[in-house]
């Protein structure tokens, strides 16, 4: 079993900044890539930003140049740095991960419970 847990959402004046992390643990052999999605009321859920295991990124285009996303393969660990907040980034937050729990197995996907950011206009 694996456990994504994030941390590190809240509320927030439009403008500023939060950072969001998300470790993984329990039966874990590597993990590939890593990523963050969104959900606004009302709304699917959404690509914010992925990373692969070697540190290549992808943003989605509402985000790109205000959020960062980056990654600590020793701890399993992935963050999102916000920037510029905008009343429009509200939404849940949701930690994915690509886990393999074993050598020479195939990898599962795997969500966390999600971080509520706010942003007050």
């Amino acid at each position: 079993q694996v456990q994504l847990v994030e941390s590190g959402g809240g509320l927030v004046q439009a403008g500023g900044s939060l950072r969001l992390s998300c470790a993984a643990s329990g039966t874990i052999f590597s993990i590939n890539a890593m990523g963050w999605y969104r959900q606004a009321p009302g709304k699917q859920r959404e690509l914010v930003a992925v990373i692969s295991s070697g540190g290549s990124t992808h943003y989605a285009a509402s985000v790109k140049n205000r959020f960062t996303i980056s990654r600590d393969n020793a701890k399993n660990t992935v963050y999102l740095q916000m920037n510029s907040l905008k009343p429009g980034d509200r939404a849940v937050y949701y930690c994915n991960a690509e886990v393999v729990p074993g050598k020479a197995v195939g990898w599962n996907e795997c969500w966390g419970r999600g971080a509520q950011v706010t942003v007050s206009s």
